[in-house]
């Protein structure tokens, strides 16, 4: 089943897909959900030229994939990051294998369709 990720269907997409076996409430769901904005932070800081954390960063989407499954959580993440971010997070899902060729929101968006940020894929290979 398709599902269009929108404002109205966003929270229901993620609590449909969350899989915390440790989840002691509603609570911790929610704290789970506020790393999409302390990763959108994050890129943004990274974007004015405020410097790259780049462990951070992997750190927030590695468990952001194990709580959502890799799907769920990409399509999540293209969702709530604005587009000037989609290159830098393209560039860490690249790295982490779990770039789709396909990103579903309201609209179908190819994966070839947004850059590799270099800068990021030069610091990653040196990890």
């Amino acid at each position: 089943m398709a599902f269009d990720l929108t404002e109205d269907t966003f929270l229901m997409y993620a609590i449909k897909h969350y899989d915390n076996s440790g989840c002691k409430g509603l609570s911790e769901f929610y704290e789970d959900m506020k790393r999409f904005k302390y990763l959108k932070r994050l890129l943004g800081r990274y974007n004015a030229g405020k410097g790259l954390k780049d462990r951070l960063i992997l750190n927030h989407i590695i468990i952001i994939n194990n709580l959502f499954g890799p799907e769920a959580s990409v399509n999540m993440l293209f969702y709530k990051m604005d587009r000037v971010y989609w290159s830098s997070l393209k560039t860490f899902l690249v790295f982490l294998n779990i770039m789709p060729e396909n990103v579903v929101l309201y609209y179908n968006v190819n994966e070839s369709d947004i850059p590799i940020d270099m800068e990021i894929a030069n610091t990653l290979r040196r990890i």
